[in-house]
C-alpha cells in the first residue's frame, strides 16, 4: 500500500490515503466525545432541554456502530455499542 498511487493522483499512494481515512475518522469520533461530554458537563441543562441534540448524538452513536459492525474489528464494535447502550439508557433515564 505504500508504493500504489491511487487511480485519483500520483501525489499520494494508498498507506497515505488509508492513514489519512482513519486519522480523519478517529478526529470524527474523539470530537463527538469532547463535545457532548463537554456539553454534559459543563451545560448539561442546555444539553438535556435540546431534541435536536440528543437525537443528534444518538444517530451519530448508531452510524459508527454500523460502520463498526460493516468495516471494523470486533473491539471497537463493543466500544461503540456499549457507548450506544449506556447514551441511549442515560437518553432514557433523562427523560423519566
Amino acid at each position: 500500500m505504500e508504493e500504489v498511487s491511487p487511480v485519483i493522483t500520483r501525489q499520494t499512494t494508498m498507506w497515505k490515503a488509508w492513514v489519512g481515512f482513519n486519522a480523519s475518522h478517529s478526529y470524527g469520533a474523539i470530537l463527538f466525545g469532547a463535545v457532548y461530554g463537554y456539553l454534559t458537563l459543563v451545560h448539561g441543562a442546555f444539553l438535556f432541554q435540546s431534541t435536536f441534540l440528543l437525537v443528534l448524538g444518538l444517530l451519530m452513536l448508531v452510524a459508527y456502530a454500523d460502520l463498526a459492525r460493516r468495516y471494523w474489528f470486533r473491539i471497537p464494535l463493543l466500544g461503540i455499542l456499549l457507548a450506544t447502550f449506556l447514551y441511549a439508557l442515560g437518553l432514557a433515564l433523562v427523560t423519566l
